[in-house]
């Protein structure tokens, strides 16, 4: 995702688009490019370009492409109608990825106000490299760009597919709301455990209690005697 809006970005400062005052019916624009783009069967260098439609009957577009005063043509293209949900004010110009160093191959181009635009149809093996290289399906026909728009015109046009390839699962994004969180309550410290009584450290013998018992009765009976005899 990141890479395609970098990709979007890129091409933005690539062409600079000014509607020539013309006939609505042929669409015609003139374009500047900043550097080389790539068209069906050709490859222009940077510099300012006319492009304009043929009058021709049916579903089909045929595409002019003229240097800057409209008195040399470069290229003729076949088209097939591309839908949009919503026309722009100016004019756009459609590009797929390239690979690096390569020029920018041109997809489709949409007139200001038109809800739909001309889609190009490349050669086959062009096709086919520029559909594996922006993973989208790409028009293509057995032709190359001829300056006889009634015989293009007639061209079979196919599809081309990219290769199919088992897709990484997808990750679902949802959107989250940050709320405020109110911060957690410090846990009142726990008491400290009672330290058990100290008991009294024990003797190795009784012994020694039961001699001093003993000599303090011994001296009790020798009192009473004493007694006994001062009062006889």
């Amino acid at each position: 995702m990141l890479r395609r809006l970098a990709v979007l970005f890129c091409l933005a400062a690539l062409v600079a688009i000014i509607p020539a005052y013309a006939d609505q019916w042929d669409k015609q624009t003139k374009v500047t490019f900043s550097r080389s783009i790539e068209l069906p069967g050709i490859v222009l260098p940077a510099g300012t370009y006319v492009f304009r439609l043929l009058d021709i009957p049916g579903d089909r577009h045929v595409v002019q492409v003229f240097n800057a005063d409209a008195t040399h043509l470069y290229t003729t293209i076949l088209a097939i109608p591309n839908y949009r949900l919503a026309p722009t004010a100016e004019s756009v110009m459609r590009f797929g990825e390239a690979r690096r160093g390569n020029p920018e191959p041109m997809r489709a181009w949409f007139y200001p106000g038109d809800n739909f635009g001309q889609e190009f149809v490349y050669p086959k093996k062009r096709a086919v490299e520029i559909a594996e290289t922006t993973h989208v399906p790409v028009l293509s026909a057995e032709v190359t760009p001829t300056e006889q728009p009634e015989e293009l015109a007639k061209a079979p046009v196919e599809t081309i597919a990219p290769e199919t390839r088992e897709p990484a699962p997808a990750i679902e994004e949802l959107p989250v709301i940050a709320e405020a969180q109110p911060a957690p309550e410090a846990a009142a410290p726990e008491a400290p455990a009672a330290a058990p009584a100290a008991e009294l450290p024990k003797t190795a013998s009784p012994l020694p209690m039961l001699m001093l018992i003993g000599f303090g009765l011994l001296g009790v009976a020798l009192g009473l005697r004493a007694v006994a005899i001062v009062l006889a």
